[in-house]
């Protein structure tokens, strides 16, 4: 019987940065002798797919872009690059979805739209609007970007955005600020906006409050207000309040649960159809000093608490 022959490993002859991406069964390029996606492809397939919880972390204004992410139809935000604009991008803009549901448009005058409402390539909504933005801004003028699956170790939006912009969302009443001249938009665009347009659901951002949104909805209205807080203890101070009778915004109002999205907790509160977000402003406002004072107790929930924590909880949707 033939004995076996030691097996040695090859070394890749490459560091991983410097490893191109080829098919999947196709020999790696590092040298090892392996194909690609049992070598240096192993790695970039699970840095595609992994999924980054909270993908907004650390850039200014993290809850709106969670709310505009998943719960705000029409709006759009400025953004600020790290080092300024390149020559010839006058401007660089979110958008909640643009037309034709393009990841991304480099308008004729040179400025750029983002759609953030897309679905991503990848577990990292941060990293797939980088590689969007940066294939933006050297498109020709007048041209949509087409969606791909980012570079795994490409850069974030935390690397390319200025930390210290600010964001501070545009909300609007339709879509007509995705073309400059609505009347002379080409009639695939004019379709898109005049079905986009249709499906908006009223919204207005709260101005006392940070990153709050109201709703206007057949039956009745909403206040969707994306928080901070740690999960936990959040919905500890939500059950401190609710069990004392303390967590409405007023008479008819409703704290009835609450959305996790993109790592952060979003209180939801039901209101009456005659309440506008005019009317919400004041009891808002007065809400979140009261949930500062719970936030910063200590003691443990009583039983009526916990009862009360057990009932957010179980009205608690994930959307990311």
């Amino acid at each position: 019987m033939a004995k076996k022959r030691p097996q040695t490993k090859v070394k890749p002859q490459l560091i991983d940065g410097e490893v191109p991406v080829v098919g999947a069964r196709e020999p790696c390029p590092c040298g090892s002798g392996r194909r690609y996606k049992a070598c240096h492809g192993r790695a970039a397939a699970h840095a595609a797919t992994e999924l980054v919880q909270r993908p907004f972390e650390g850039l200014p204004g993290e809850c709106d872009w969670v709310a505009l992410r998943e719960l705000v139809p029409a709006a759009t935000a400025g953004l600020s690059l790290r080092g300024g604009l390149p020559e010839g991008v006058p401007s660089v803009t979110l958008a909640t979805v643009l037309p034709m549901a393009w990841p991304a448009l480099r308008r004729d005058d040179g400025s750029v739209l983002i759609g953030l409402q897309n679905d991503t390539a990848s577990g990292d909504i941060s990293r797939d609007l980088a590689d969007t933005l940066l294939r933006a801004l050297e498109a020709a003028p007048g041209t949509p970007v087409q969606g791909r699956r980012a570079p795994a170790e490409g850069p974030r939006l935390q690397d390319l955005l200025d930390p210290e912009g600010a964001f501070e969302p545009v909300v609007h009443s339709g879509f007509e600020f995705w073309v400059p001249d609505a009347e002379n938009a080409t009639p695939e665009v004019a379709a898109s906006l005049e079905r986009a347009n249709a499906a908006a659901i009223p919204t207005v951002k709260l101005s006392g409050v940070d990153a709050a949104y109201w709703c206007e909805t057949p039956d009745k209205n909403h206040l969707r207000w994306v928080m901070p807080h740690p999960e936990e203890q959040l919905l500890d101070a939500l059950a401190r309040l609710h069990a004392a009778g303390r967590s409405s915004l007023g008479e008819g109002t409703r704290l009835v649960g609450s959305f996790r999205a993109h790592g952060l907790t979003v209180p939801v509160w039901d209101l009456p159809t005659g309440v506008t977000a005019e009317d919400v402003e004041k009891p808002a406002a007065e809400f979140a000093e009261r949930l500062a004072a719970a936030l910063a107790v200590q003691e443990p929930l009583t039983p009526d608490e916990r009862r009360a924590r057990g009932g957010l909880t179980n009205r608690q949707v994930t959307l990311s």
